[in-house]
């Protein structure tokens, strides 16, 4: 039988990545985005444009959402939505919290009070733990959140244990830890090193002054994985036999 599949934030690169990897396996995809219009690079550079079934849909309107599961009747829903920069989390908490827990909240009343059987993942953020003691993080590890990102993440986290274990919903949490790939925007710093590397290199062959890259604190250790490799686990985590909450990492700095 075919799978139909939701996914929340279907134009950023975890979106695009996973659209790519359900399509693949003939999953009829669906998804959202915060500016339904488009334009969508990521989904054009995956050759997707005319595979994933795009609606106008803000995740944290429990009413939209209800009449989009409605429509869809997905399987499986995956939410990708959301503010996902730390750094701007400082500079707007209020509106980061929002767009994360509001939409967490929304979502799983829409699928409980929708009454089927669909799977739920949500993506989760390693920040929830903090400063990550040297020996690294497990689902065991205690949250100790240090931005307003990792505070909303953290509190969604223990929003979806409490509707799987209060409302008996199969939802689940991948605690994911940095992963990256060339769909990844300039604002985080693998692309900026990137990009800015490439602009020197540009202005130095033209004959001309270059700005230097400046960046942050450089003795800071990562825990950095390959983007496509990490939203396989979501899709991985949704087929179990059971809902869980893991860790997605390397497990290398």
């Amino acid at each position: 039988m075919s799978r139909t599949a939701l996914v929340f934030g279907v134009s950023g690169q975890d979106g695009s990545l996973l659209a790519e990897q359900l399509a693949a396996e003939g999953t009829v995809v669906h998804g959202t985005s915060r500016q339904p219009a488009g334009p969508f690079p990521n989904l054009a550079a995956l050759g997707l444009g005319d595979r994933v079934r795009l609606h106008g849909c803000r995740p944290d309107d429990i009413d939209a959402v209800r009449r989009l599961l409605d429509a869809v009747q997905p399987d499986e829903v995956y939410n990708l939505s959301a503010q996902s920069s730390v750094g701007l989390s400082f500079a707007e908490p209020r509106e980061t919290i929002d767009s994360i827990l509001s939409a967490t909240v929304a979502i799983l009343d829409a699928i409980r009070l929708s009454g089927a059987a669909i799977r739920f993942c949500n993506a989760g953020s390693g920040e929830c733990f903090g400063e990550t003691p040297p020996t690294g993080a497990d689902e065991s590890t205690p949250f100790r959140p240090r931005s307003p990102y990792a505070v909303a993440k953290a509190a969604a986290h223990w929003t979806v244990a409490t509707y799987r274990e209060s409302y008996g919903l199969f939802a689940a949490t991948a605690i994911l830890f940095n992963h990256e790939s060339p769909l990844r925007a300039e604002r985080f710093v693998t692309q900026k090193v990137v990009r800015g590397a490439a602009r020197i290199a540009a202005r130095l062959a033209a004959g001309q002054a270059a700005e230097p890259l400046r960046l942050g604190n450089l003795d800071i250790c990562r825990d950095w994985g390959w983007a496509a490799d990490h939203v396989a686990a979501l899709r991985l985590m949704l087929r179990a036999d059971s809902a869980e909450d893991f860790v997605i990492a390397t497990g290398e700095a």
